[in-house]
């Protein structure tokens, strides 16, 4: 059904919004107003939620930005020197699991390097500045080797598991062989030491021919990772090419199969690869045909969208809609478009530890919205 919800909205950039009627797709009887926390971001590519409040929202041509509640900006000075290109620039951000305690966020970014970009991974403590923040005792602990020219297929989310090792997803760069080579960080799933070494216990450990950060293998542009809350398991989102976008559940040492299998195709319309299925290669417990293009993921639990407890959700660039995915374990068993009037391309979704959802819109001028049930 739509609702038609009253929500907030001013003239003046970056602050809370008040008053503005749109139709806002929902699922059963609830109703969703539209919260504009801020606007005028460029190209804004995650965010991540202070405890004390406020939130780190990462811009694509390399600025972290400090939001207050109120909506303010701020940039947070000492984040790192990004290659700012096509989808390359600064991308994920997150909290250290012991943030209370270290103050320290972990950045995912597009290094440049005389041999082409890579993507890489910047540790630094959050310190209060002037009313803001910045990065201090700032180290790029990881650069991955999937170093090529050109501003394609990055990644790049991070996650940090129950066990507190990080994982990081890594695109293909634009060239899908080199996702099925095990020595080649390009097209994988990472598992990460807070301190950027290999994680105890990785699938590729002692194997003088594969690199022993690597999780899984065979994946396209995964920019969507989360942990589900009740497993503790990752669940990625990767992008496929003309169709063939995909849900997995990477397990340790498993080929999730591009390029040699897809449900997509070359967006030539010419076939990819052997097919759809391949002995040795995993199957994704959801595809979609057409693209999406998705960029950003959460599952809910909060109480404060009861009609959606146990759903997974995933952002759309191209398909400009949240697509809400109702789960039965690793199945799905419905899918709902939401927020399709909105318009926007959807480049992340979160819920905040309020219980609150958020989502970001891919623009240069960028929204953090949330989510209010009424």
């Amino acid at each position: 059904m739509t609702a038609s919800t009253r929500i907030a909205s001013l003239a003046t950039a970056g602050a809370l919004s008040t008053f503005i009627w749109t139709a806002v797709p929902v699922h059963s009887q609830s109703s969703i107003a539209l919260e504009t926390v801020t606007d005028g971001l460029s190209y804004p590519w995650s965010v991540a939620f202070l405890p004390q409040g406020g939130y780190l929202v990462t811009e694509r041509d390399g600025v972290l930005k400090f939001v207050s509640d109120e909506g303010a900006q701020s940039v947070v000075a000492g984040a790192p020197e990004v290659f700012a290109q096509g989808q390359g620039g600064l991308l994920d951000v997150v909290l250290s699991p012991d943030f209370d305690t270290d103050n320290t966020i972990f950045l995912s970014f597009s290094q440049g390097s005389p041999e082409g970009a890579g993507t890489s991974v910047y540790r630094a403590r959050l310190n209060p500045a002037g009313g803001g923040y910045e990065l201090i005792d700032g180290d790029t602990i990881f650069a991955a080797n999937n170093k090529a020219y050109g501003g394609r297929h990055f990644g790049s989310r991070l996650a940090f598991s129950p066990d507190g090792n990080l994982f990081m997803t890594l695109g293909d760069r634009g060239d899908g062989p080199r996702s099925q080579d095990a020595s080649d960080h390009t097209g994988s799933v990472l598992r990460l030491t807070r301190d950027g070494d290999p994680a105890p216990g990785n699938p590729f450990a002692g194997d003088q021919s594969a690199k022993p950060e690597i999780w899984s293998i065979g994946h396209r542009n995964p920019q969507s990772a989360a942990i589900h809350p009740e497993t503790g398991i990752l669940w990625t989102v990767e992008h496929g090419a003309r169709g063939g976008d995909e849900i997995n559940v990477p397990e340790a040492g498993k080929n999730y199969g591009w390029p040699v299998i897809s449900y997509g195709r070359h967006y030539s319309g010419g076939k990819i690869g052997e097919g759809t299925q391949k002995d040795g290669m995993e199957q994704p417990i959801h595809y979609w045909d057409p693209s999406i293009a998705p960029s950003g993921m959460a599952f809910v639990t909060s109480d404060l969208y009861p009609d959606w407890q146990g759903d997974l959700l995933v952002g759309a660039l191209r398909g400009q809609h949240l697509a809400k995915l109702e789960l039965d374990g690793k199945a799905i068993v419905s899918e709902s478009r939401l927020l399709e009037d909105l318009g926007e391309r959807i480049r992340d979704v979160r819920q905040a530890p309020d219980g609150y959802l958020y989502v970001l819109t891919d623009s240069d001028d960028g929204q953090l919205i949330r989510l209010k049930p009424q």
